[in-house]
Protein backbone atom coordinates (compact mmCIF):
# COMPACT_ATOMS: atom_id res chain seq x y z
CA UNK A 1 0.00 0.00 0.00
CA UNK A 2 1.36 3.46 -0.83
CA UNK A 3 0.37 6.96 0.21
CA UNK A 4 -2.32 7.65 2.79
CA UNK A 5 -4.99 4.96 2.99
CA UNK A 6 -8.32 5.96 1.44
CA UNK A 7 -10.96 6.32 4.14
CA UNK A 8 -13.98 8.52 4.83
CA UNK A 9 -12.77 9.32 8.33
CA UNK A 10 -12.26 12.85 9.65
CA UNK A 11 -9.48 14.36 11.72
CA UNK A 12 -11.83 14.14 14.70
CA UNK A 13 -12.26 10.40 14.09
CA UNK A 14 -8.52 9.88 14.12
CA UNK A 15 -8.13 12.12 17.15
CA UNK A 16 -10.68 10.05 19.05
CA UNK A 17 -8.82 6.86 18.13
CA UNK A 18 -5.51 8.26 19.37
CA UNK A 19 -7.12 9.40 22.62
CA UNK A 20 -8.75 6.01 23.09
CA UNK A 21 -5.45 4.22 22.43
CA UNK A 22 -3.63 6.40 24.97
CA UNK A 23 -6.27 5.65 27.61
CA UNK A 24 -6.10 1.93 26.85
CA UNK A 25 -2.32 2.05 27.30
CA UNK A 26 -2.69 3.68 30.70
CA UNK A 27 -5.32 1.14 31.74
CA UNK A 28 -2.88 -1.62 30.75
CA UNK A 29 -0.17 -0.13 32.96
CA UNK A 30 1.92 1.18 30.06
CA UNK A 31 3.78 4.46 30.05
CA UNK A 32 2.70 5.06 26.46
CA UNK A 33 2.52 3.73 22.93
CA UNK A 34 5.13 3.88 20.17
CA UNK A 35 3.56 3.23 16.79
CA UNK A 36 5.71 2.50 13.74
CA UNK A 37 4.55 2.55 10.08
CA UNK A 38 2.04 -0.21 9.45
CA UNK A 39 -1.62 -0.98 10.10
CA UNK A 40 -1.70 0.58 13.58
CA UNK A 41 -0.35 3.88 12.26
CA UNK A 42 -2.83 3.86 9.38
CA UNK A 43 -5.74 3.16 11.74
CA UNK A 44 -4.67 5.83 14.24
CA UNK A 45 -3.68 8.62 11.83
CA UNK A 46 -4.52 7.67 8.24
CA UNK A 47 -0.82 7.98 7.39
CA UNK A 48 1.13 5.35 5.48
CA UNK A 49 4.65 6.33 4.35
CA UNK A 50 5.13 5.93 0.62
CA UNK A 51 7.83 3.29 1.03
CA UNK A 52 9.53 1.26 3.72
CA UNK A 53 12.58 3.09 4.93
CA UNK A 54 15.27 2.67 7.55
CA UNK A 55 14.61 6.25 8.70
CA UNK A 56 12.70 6.43 11.97
CA UNK A 57 8.99 7.26 11.81
CA UNK A 58 7.19 6.87 15.14
CA UNK A 59 3.91 8.04 16.64
CA UNK A 60 4.21 8.74 20.38
CA UNK A 61 0.98 8.51 22.42
CA UNK A 62 0.37 8.92 26.15
CA UNK A 63 -2.47 10.21 28.36
CA UNK A 64 -2.18 13.92 29.04
CA UNK A 65 0.27 14.52 26.19
CA UNK A 66 -0.51 15.69 22.68
CA UNK A 67 0.19 13.02 20.05
CA UNK A 68 3.56 13.51 18.38
CA UNK A 69 4.70 12.01 15.09
CA UNK A 70 8.46 11.80 14.69
CA UNK A 71 9.09 11.80 10.95
CA UNK A 72 12.03 12.29 8.56
CA UNK A 73 12.09 15.84 7.22
CA UNK A 74 11.94 14.67 3.61
CA UNK A 75 8.65 12.85 4.37
CA UNK A 76 7.11 15.52 6.60
CA UNK A 77 5.15 17.19 3.76
CA UNK A 78 3.33 13.92 3.04
CA UNK A 79 2.73 13.29 6.75
CA UNK A 80 1.21 16.75 7.06
CA UNK A 81 -1.42 15.78 4.46
CA UNK A 82 -2.58 12.70 6.36
CA UNK A 83 -6.23 12.78 7.46
CA UNK A 84 -5.24 12.65 11.13
CA UNK A 85 -2.49 15.28 10.84
CA UNK A 86 -4.56 18.15 12.32
CA UNK A 87 -4.51 16.33 15.65
CA UNK A 88 -0.76 15.69 15.56
CA UNK A 89 2.39 17.58 16.39
CA UNK A 90 5.00 16.76 13.75
CA UNK A 91 8.61 16.54 14.89
CA UNK A 92 10.80 16.18 11.83
CA UNK A 93 14.45 15.31 11.80
CA UNK A 94 17.09 15.57 9.11
CA UNK A 95 19.78 13.13 8.06
CA UNK A 96 22.91 13.57 10.14
CA UNK A 97 20.99 14.12 13.40
CA UNK A 98 20.10 11.50 15.99
CA UNK A 99 16.35 10.85 15.90
CA UNK A 100 16.55 8.52 18.90
CA UNK A 101 17.77 11.23 21.25
CA UNK A 102 14.92 13.47 20.13
CA UNK A 103 12.41 10.66 20.60
CA UNK A 104 13.86 9.77 23.99
CA UNK A 105 13.27 13.36 25.10
CA UNK A 106 9.60 12.94 24.26
CA UNK A 107 9.50 9.89 26.52
CA UNK A 108 11.44 11.39 29.44
CA UNK A 109 11.15 15.10 30.21
CA UNK A 110 14.34 14.99 32.26
CA UNK A 111 16.29 14.71 29.00
CA UNK A 112 15.02 18.11 27.88
CA UNK A 113 15.04 19.76 31.32
CA UNK A 114 11.29 19.78 31.75
CA UNK A 115 8.37 17.83 33.08
CA UNK A 116 7.17 14.63 31.48
CA UNK A 117 3.74 13.04 31.19
CA UNK A 118 5.48 9.70 31.58
CA UNK A 119 6.49 8.04 34.87
CA UNK A 120 9.86 9.00 36.33
CA UNK A 121 11.89 7.16 35.23
CA UNK A 122 10.04 6.13 32.08
CA UNK A 123 8.83 2.56 32.30
CA UNK A 124 7.21 0.07 29.98
CA UNK A 125 5.94 1.05 26.54
CA UNK A 126 3.78 -0.69 24.01
CA UNK A 127 5.39 -0.78 20.57
CA UNK A 128 4.15 -1.89 17.17
CA UNK A 129 4.77 -5.52 16.37
CA UNK A 130 6.34 -4.54 13.06
CA UNK A 131 8.75 -1.92 14.46
CA UNK A 132 12.26 -2.46 13.19
CA UNK A 133 14.66 -4.06 15.67
CA UNK A 134 17.28 -1.40 14.92
CA UNK A 135 14.88 1.33 16.07
CA UNK A 136 13.82 -0.51 19.24
CA UNK A 137 17.43 -1.27 20.20
CA UNK A 138 18.46 2.34 19.59
CA UNK A 139 15.64 3.59 21.82
CA UNK A 140 16.73 1.19 24.55
CA UNK A 141 20.27 2.58 24.33
CA UNK A 142 18.93 6.14 24.51
CA UNK A 143 16.66 5.30 27.47
CA UNK A 144 18.33 2.63 29.61
CA UNK A 145 15.92 0.89 31.92
CA UNK A 146 12.90 1.13 29.69
CA UNK A 147 11.12 -2.02 28.56
CA UNK A 148 8.73 -2.75 25.71
CA UNK A 149 5.75 -4.96 24.95
CA UNK A 150 4.32 -5.73 21.54
CA UNK A 151 0.96 -4.10 20.88
CA UNK A 152 -0.60 -7.47 20.09
CA UNK A 153 0.37 -8.72 23.56
CA UNK A 154 -0.31 -5.48 25.43
CA UNK A 155 -3.44 -4.22 23.65
CA UNK A 156 -4.77 -7.10 21.53
CA UNK A 157 -8.23 -5.53 21.20
CA UNK A 158 -7.02 -2.06 20.16
CA UNK A 159 -8.54 -2.26 16.66
CA UNK A 160 -10.90 -5.18 17.25
CA UNK A 161 -14.21 -3.38 17.80
CA UNK A 162 -15.30 -1.59 14.65
CA UNK A 163 -17.55 1.47 14.50
CA UNK A 164 -20.45 1.85 12.08
CA UNK A 165 -18.33 3.38 9.31
CA UNK A 166 -15.75 0.61 9.56
CA UNK A 167 -18.48 -2.05 9.47
CA UNK A 168 -19.85 -0.47 6.31
CA UNK A 169 -16.44 -0.63 4.65
CA UNK A 170 -15.95 -4.26 5.72
CA UNK A 171 -19.39 -5.16 4.39
CA UNK A 172 -18.55 -3.53 1.05
CA UNK A 173 -15.27 -5.45 0.87
CA UNK A 174 -17.15 -8.68 1.64
CA UNK A 175 -19.69 -7.96 -1.06
CA UNK A 176 -16.87 -7.40 -3.56
CA UNK A 177 -15.35 -10.76 -2.62
CA UNK A 178 -18.78 -12.38 -3.06
CA UNK A 179 -19.11 -10.85 -6.52
CA UNK A 180 -15.68 -12.25 -7.33
CA UNK A 181 -16.78 -15.76 -6.37
CA UNK A 182 -19.95 -15.51 -8.43
CA UNK A 183 -17.84 -14.68 -11.47
CA UNK A 184 -15.01 -17.17 -10.89
CA UNK A 185 -17.41 -20.09 -10.70
CA UNK A 186 -18.32 -19.35 -14.34
CA UNK A 187 -14.79 -19.72 -15.72
CA UNK A 188 -13.24 -23.02 -16.87
CA UNK A 189 -11.20 -24.84 -14.23
CA UNK A 190 -10.41 -28.24 -15.78
CA UNK A 191 -7.29 -28.32 -17.93
CA UNK A 192 -5.98 -24.99 -16.65
CA UNK A 193 -3.12 -24.26 -14.27
CA UNK A 194 -3.86 -23.20 -10.71
CA UNK A 195 -1.95 -20.01 -11.45
CA UNK A 196 -4.35 -19.19 -14.30
CA UNK A 197 -7.38 -19.33 -12.00
CA UNK A 198 -5.50 -17.37 -9.34
CA UNK A 199 -4.81 -14.63 -11.89
CA UNK A 200 -8.51 -14.57 -12.73
CA UNK A 201 -9.33 -14.15 -9.03
CA UNK A 202 -6.91 -11.24 -8.68
CA UNK A 203 -8.32 -9.53 -11.77
CA UNK A 204 -11.87 -9.93 -10.47
CA UNK A 205 -11.04 -8.58 -7.03
CA UNK A 206 -9.58 -5.49 -8.67
CA UNK A 207 -12.56 -5.19 -11.00
CA UNK A 208 -14.85 -5.12 -7.98
CA UNK A 209 -12.92 -2.37 -6.27
CA UNK A 210 -9.97 -3.89 -4.42
CA UNK A 211 -6.89 -1.69 -4.47
CA UNK A 212 -4.75 -4.42 -2.92
CA UNK A 213 -4.90 -8.19 -3.48
CA UNK A 214 -3.28 -10.01 -0.56
CA UNK A 215 -3.79 -13.66 -1.52
CA UNK A 216 -5.44 -15.88 -4.12
CA UNK A 217 -5.14 -19.48 -3.02
CA UNK A 218 -6.18 -22.06 -5.62
CA UNK A 219 -5.44 -25.50 -4.18
CA UNK A 220 -6.56 -28.34 -6.40
CA UNK A 221 -6.75 -32.06 -5.68
CA UNK A 222 -4.07 -33.17 -3.18
CA UNK A 223 -2.80 -29.57 -2.94
CA UNK A 224 -6.02 -28.75 -1.12
CA UNK A 225 -4.74 -30.67 1.91
CA UNK A 226 -2.27 -27.79 2.50
CA UNK A 227 -4.26 -24.87 4.00
CA UNK A 228 -1.70 -22.29 2.81
CA UNK A 229 -0.82 -23.88 -0.51
CA UNK A 230 1.22 -21.63 -2.76
CA UNK A 231 -0.35 -21.42 -6.19
CA UNK A 232 1.62 -23.46 -8.69
CA UNK A 233 1.56 -24.88 -12.19
CA UNK A 234 -0.42 -28.00 -11.36
CA UNK A 235 -3.03 -28.61 -14.03
CA UNK A 236 -6.50 -28.82 -12.50
CA UNK A 237 -8.15 -32.10 -13.48
CA UNK A 238 -11.70 -33.25 -13.80
CA UNK A 239 -12.66 -34.87 -10.48
CA UNK A 240 -10.59 -32.41 -8.41
CA UNK A 241 -11.83 -30.66 -5.32
CA UNK A 242 -10.47 -27.08 -5.42
CA UNK A 243 -10.11 -24.83 -2.38
CA UNK A 244 -10.42 -21.12 -3.22
CA UNK A 245 -9.31 -18.61 -0.59
CA UNK A 246 -8.91 -14.99 -1.62
CA UNK A 247 -9.01 -11.44 -0.32
CA UNK A 248 -7.33 -8.08 0.05
CA UNK A 249 -8.16 -4.47 0.79
CA UNK A 250 -10.98 -2.36 -0.62
CA UNK A 251 -11.02 1.29 0.49
CA UNK A 252 -8.58 0.38 3.23
CA UNK A 253 -10.56 -2.52 4.75
CA UNK A 254 -10.18 -6.24 4.26
CA UNK A 255 -11.99 -9.09 2.60
CA UNK A 256 -11.27 -12.80 3.09
CA UNK A 257 -13.49 -15.65 1.98
CA UNK A 258 -13.09 -19.33 1.13
CA UNK A 259 -15.24 -21.67 -0.89
CA UNK A 260 -14.47 -25.19 -2.11
CA UNK A 261 -15.66 -26.16 -5.58
CA UNK A 262 -15.55 -29.42 -7.50
CA UNK A 263 -14.61 -29.94 -11.14
CA UNK A 264 -17.39 -32.19 -12.42
CA UNK A 265 -19.50 -34.43 -10.22
CA UNK A 266 -18.05 -35.29 -6.78
CA UNK A 267 -18.06 -38.70 -5.19
CA UNK A 268 -20.36 -39.45 -2.26
CA UNK A 269 -17.34 -39.37 0.06
CA UNK A 270 -16.31 -35.92 -1.17
CA UNK A 271 -19.85 -34.64 -0.68
CA UNK A 272 -19.90 -36.00 2.88
CA UNK A 273 -16.70 -34.18 3.80
CA UNK A 274 -17.93 -30.96 2.20
CA UNK A 275 -21.26 -31.22 4.02
CA UNK A 276 -19.40 -31.85 7.28
CA UNK A 277 -17.33 -28.70 6.89
CA UNK A 278 -20.46 -26.73 5.99
CA UNK A 279 -22.15 -27.98 9.17
CA UNK A 280 -19.09 -27.07 11.24
CA UNK A 281 -19.00 -23.60 9.74
CA UNK A 282 -22.67 -23.13 10.55
CA UNK A 283 -22.07 -24.31 14.13
CA UNK A 284 -19.22 -21.82 14.55
CA UNK A 285 -21.40 -19.03 13.23
CA UNK A 286 -24.31 -19.95 15.50
CA UNK A 287 -21.98 -19.76 18.51
CA UNK A 288 -21.33 -16.06 17.88
CA UNK A 289 -23.02 -13.73 20.37
CA UNK A 290 -21.91 -11.02 22.80
CA UNK A 291 -20.22 -12.22 25.95
CA UNK A 292 -19.19 -15.60 24.55
CA UNK A 293 -15.47 -16.32 24.73
CA UNK A 294 -13.65 -16.44 21.39
CA UNK A 295 -12.62 -20.03 22.09
CA UNK A 296 -16.27 -21.11 22.14
CA UNK A 297 -16.55 -20.36 18.41
CA UNK A 298 -13.58 -22.64 17.80
CA UNK A 299 -15.00 -25.31 20.08
CA UNK A 300 -18.40 -25.29 18.38
CA UNK A 301 -16.96 -25.75 14.89
CA UNK A 302 -14.30 -28.22 16.00
CA UNK A 303 -16.78 -30.44 17.86
CA UNK A 304 -18.76 -31.11 14.68
CA UNK A 305 -15.65 -32.26 12.83
CA UNK A 306 -14.26 -34.24 15.77
CA UNK A 307 -17.57 -36.03 16.39
CA UNK A 308 -17.54 -37.21 12.77
CA UNK A 309 -14.07 -38.71 13.22
CA UNK A 310 -12.09 -36.07 11.33
CA UNK A 311 -10.72 -34.10 14.27
CA UNK A 312 -7.07 -34.79 13.44
CA UNK A 313 -7.60 -33.30 9.98
CA UNK A 314 -8.75 -29.87 11.22
CA UNK A 315 -5.28 -28.41 11.73
CA UNK A 316 -5.72 -24.66 12.24
CA UNK A 317 -7.69 -22.17 14.32
CA UNK A 318 -11.29 -21.48 13.39
CA UNK A 319 -10.85 -17.77 12.76
CA UNK A 320 -8.94 -14.50 12.87
CA UNK A 321 -9.91 -10.86 13.09
CA UNK A 322 -10.03 -8.56 10.08
CA UNK A 323 -10.00 -4.79 9.59
CA UNK A 324 -7.29 -2.61 8.07
CA UNK A 325 -5.39 -5.88 7.66
CA UNK A 326 -6.73 -9.26 6.61
CA UNK A 327 -5.34 -11.00 9.73
CA UNK A 328 -5.45 -9.40 13.18
CA UNK A 329 -6.88 -10.04 16.68
CA UNK A 330 -9.22 -11.43 17.90
CA UNK A 331 -8.49 -15.09 17.18
CA UNK A 332 -11.04 -17.89 17.43
CA UNK A 333 -8.79 -20.45 19.07
CA UNK A 334 -8.72 -22.67 22.15
CA UNK A 335 -7.40 -20.76 25.13
CA UNK A 336 -8.61 -17.33 23.96
CA UNK A 337 -11.02 -16.22 26.69
CA UNK A 338 -11.59 -12.69 25.35
CA UNK A 339 -15.38 -12.21 25.27
CA UNK A 340 -17.02 -11.26 22.00
CA UNK A 341 -18.21 -7.65 21.79
CA UNK A 342 -20.62 -6.10 19.26
CA UNK A 343 -18.58 -4.66 16.40
CA UNK A 344 -15.86 -7.31 16.40
CA UNK A 345 -15.25 -8.81 12.94
CA UNK A 346 -13.53 -12.12 12.27
CA UNK A 347 -13.51 -15.15 10.03
CA UNK A 348 -15.22 -18.46 10.75
CA UNK A 349 -13.35 -20.95 8.58
CA UNK A 350 -13.18 -24.59 9.65
CA UNK A 351 -11.59 -27.09 7.28
CA UNK A 352 -10.78 -30.74 6.77
CA UNK A 353 -7.48 -31.64 5.07
CA UNK A 354 -6.90 -35.22 3.92
CA UNK A 355 -3.22 -35.70 2.95
CA UNK A 356 -2.71 -36.96 -0.58
CA UNK A 357 -6.42 -36.60 -1.39
CA UNK A 358 -8.10 -33.20 -1.03
CA UNK A 359 -9.12 -30.44 1.37
CA UNK A 360 -12.29 -28.49 2.10
CA UNK A 361 -12.56 -25.06 3.71
CA UNK A 362 -15.56 -22.72 3.95
CA UNK A 363 -15.02 -19.21 5.28
CA UNK A 364 -17.19 -16.19 5.98
CA UNK A 365 -16.39 -12.93 7.71
CA UNK A 366 -18.76 -12.47 10.64
CA UNK A 367 -19.48 -9.42 12.77
CA UNK A 368 -20.87 -9.58 16.29
CA UNK A 369 -24.26 -7.89 16.70
CA UNK A 370 -26.23 -7.00 19.82
CA UNK A 371 -27.93 -10.40 19.86
CA UNK A 372 -25.79 -12.73 17.75
CA UNK A 373 -23.76 -12.54 14.56
CA UNK A 374 -24.12 -11.33 10.98
CA UNK A 375 -22.30 -12.76 7.99
CA UNK A 376 -20.55 -10.36 5.62
CA UNK A 377 -20.30 -13.09 2.96
CA UNK A 378 -23.46 -14.52 1.45
CA UNK A 379 -22.47 -16.74 -1.47
CA UNK A 380 -23.71 -20.30 -1.30
CA UNK A 381 -22.00 -22.68 1.06
CA UNK A 382 -23.38 -25.70 -0.77
CA UNK A 383 -21.14 -27.72 -3.09
CA UNK A 384 -20.55 -25.75 -6.31
CA UNK A 385 -19.82 -27.73 -9.49
CA UNK A 386 -17.50 -26.03 -12.01
CA UNK A 387 -16.32 -27.05 -15.48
Amino acid sequence: MTGTAPAPFTADDYGARMERAARAAADAGLAGLLVAPGPDLVWLTGYAPTAETERLTLLVLAPGQDPVLVVPALEAPDAAKAPGAPGLTLRDWTDGYDPYAATAALLDGRLRGGASAFPEPPGRFGISDNAWAMHLLALQRALPGTSYASLTDALPMLRAVKDAAELELLAAAGAAADATFEEIRKVPFGGRHESDVAADLADLLRRFGHSQVDFTIVASGPNGANPHHEVGDRVIERGDMVVLDFGGLKDGYGSDTSRTVHVGEPTDGERRVHDLVREAQEAGFRAVRPGVACQEVDRAARAVIADAGYGEYFIHRTGHGIGVTTHEPPYMIEGEEQPLVPGMCFSVEPGVYLPGRFGVRIEDIVTVTEDGGRRLNETTREMVIVD
